[in-house]
């Protein structure tokens, strides 16, 4: 069997969480024995921001007289890898901590083209070779690289768009995008304790719930997830927690979302802020 993971920068906040999610990771092999895992990481809660901030700060240099452009774009996206990279690197190193050989991957090995003329592709041999030889590989999210080469982002929220184009290239058997909250709610569970878990939901009544506002998963995400009739599933790393099943035309779903247009999931904030998707 083999899954694809995505952790976002929501639940990789601090070094105690690479640790937990390593254990997480780990337990998860341990319980299935002939599962392998790729697993697609955000950067760390908050790297964006100020990796955003520090760029701005710079071309915004009160200084110097040609100030108040907006960053290149291409210097930007090479700026932000360096979060999802860090983040590859340091789960990757407290797998290998607690006895679990681990895989880096870089932003080239991945084989997902995100080109902004032709859109977004994957050539999986480098992925599929690896799996052949461990049973996880920690891959970095939101990016790709384009037909000539250069580091392109996916947008905000990209790296779910990076676990489904690579499950759906893969052919994985299941797609999970962790989350900070184990799904999607009737309303915000911080705020209104009758909220309610939504634990079946069709992939178009999620579109139209991230047309509404709701952000837990990237539209462009849900969208290619539709186009390749790939089911996903919404959870948190609590193992015993109930989850969010996404899939094509889940009867009642439609009609339960018509009778509910204040559906949303339970936390606002996304994995990193950044520029629409590629393709989208």
């Amino acid at each position: 069997m083999l899954s694809v993971l995505k952790l976002g920068g929501s639940v990789l906040r601090d070094g105690d969480s690479y640790a937990a999610a390593a254990r997480f990771l780990r337990d998860r092999l341990d319980a299935n024995a002939d599962e392998r895992l790729v697993v697609i990481v955000s950067a760390c809660y908050g790297t964006t921001d100020a990796l955003l901030a520090q760029a701005h700060a710079i071309v915004d240099d009160p200084s110097d007289t040609g100030s108040g452009s907006a960053p290149d774009a291409a210097a930007l996206d090479l700026l932000w890898s360096t979060g999802e990279l860090r983040s590859v690197a340091i789960l990757t190193l407290h797998l290998q901590r607690i006895g679990v050989p681990a895989v880096p991957f870089n932003v080239h090995q991945t084989g997902l083209v995100a080109d902004r003329g032709t859109g977004t592709a994957v050539r999986p041999l480098r992925l599929l070779a690896a799996l052949g030889r461990a049973r996880i590989v920690i891959v970095p999210g939101f990016l790709g690289v384009s037909a000539g080469g250069t580091i392109t982002s996916l947008g905000r929220g990209g790296s779910d768009l990076t676990a489904v184009l690579l499950a759906a290239g893969v052919r994985a058997d299941a797609c999970e995008l962790i989350k900070d909250v184990p799904g999607y709610f009737t309303a915000d569970p911080h705020r209104d304790a009758a909220a309610r878990q939504i634990h079946h939901l069709s992939l178009e009544a999620a579109l139209a719930m991230a047309d509404a506002g709701c952000d837990l998963v990237q539209r462009a995400a849900l969208a290619a997830a539709a186009a390749a009739n790939l089911p996903l599933v919404i959870r948190s790393m609590d193992a015993a927690a109930p989850v969010t099943h996404l899939q094509s035309s889940i009867a009642g779903t439609e009609s339960a979302s018509r009778n509910n247009r204040s559906l949303h999931h339970g936390i606002r904030h996304q994995d990193d802020t950044r520029r629409a998707a590629v393709g989208a």
